[in-house]
């Protein structure tokens, strides 16, 4: 059975860090991209970041660039999701998924695994 466990969730004030991790088993998802995506309370999901299967491709939404960085170890099926400087604005649930394609996307519909989501909240 599939399962991705998403953790490194909690409480931060605005300007502050947090470091994301998603640990996938029942298979090996090292030729798959994965990806980050964020649901705040009465929006939808949104995309966050994207990485290839191999890690030589990232993508990041506006939004978030030079502030998170996405990376993976496949040796351990992790992915990752360092986030810098934080803002009200990224208060969301995350949620880590996999790929469709060894690419990654930027797409939820390109994405066939997802995890149950760890709250990430920033305060003022």
């Amino acid at each position: 059975q599939v399962q991705l466990v998403e953790s490194g969730g909690g409480l931060v004030q605005a300007g502050g860090s947090l470091s994301l991790s998603c640990a996938a088993s029942g298979r090996t998802f090292s030729t798959y991209g994965m990806g980050w995506f964020r649901q705040a309370p009465g929006k939808e999901r949104e995309f966050v970041a994207a990485i290839s299967w191999n890690g030589g491709s990232t993508f990041y939404r506006d939004s978030v660039k030079g502030r998170f960085t996405v990376s993976r170890a496949n040796a351990k099926n992790t992915l990752y999701l360092q986030m810098n400087s934080l803002k009200l604005e990224d208060t969301a649930v995350y949620y880590c998924a996999v790929a469709r394609t060894a690419r990654g996307s930027t797409y939820s519909h390109e994405y066939n695994y997802w995890g149950q989501g760890t709250q990430v909240t920033v305060s003022s």
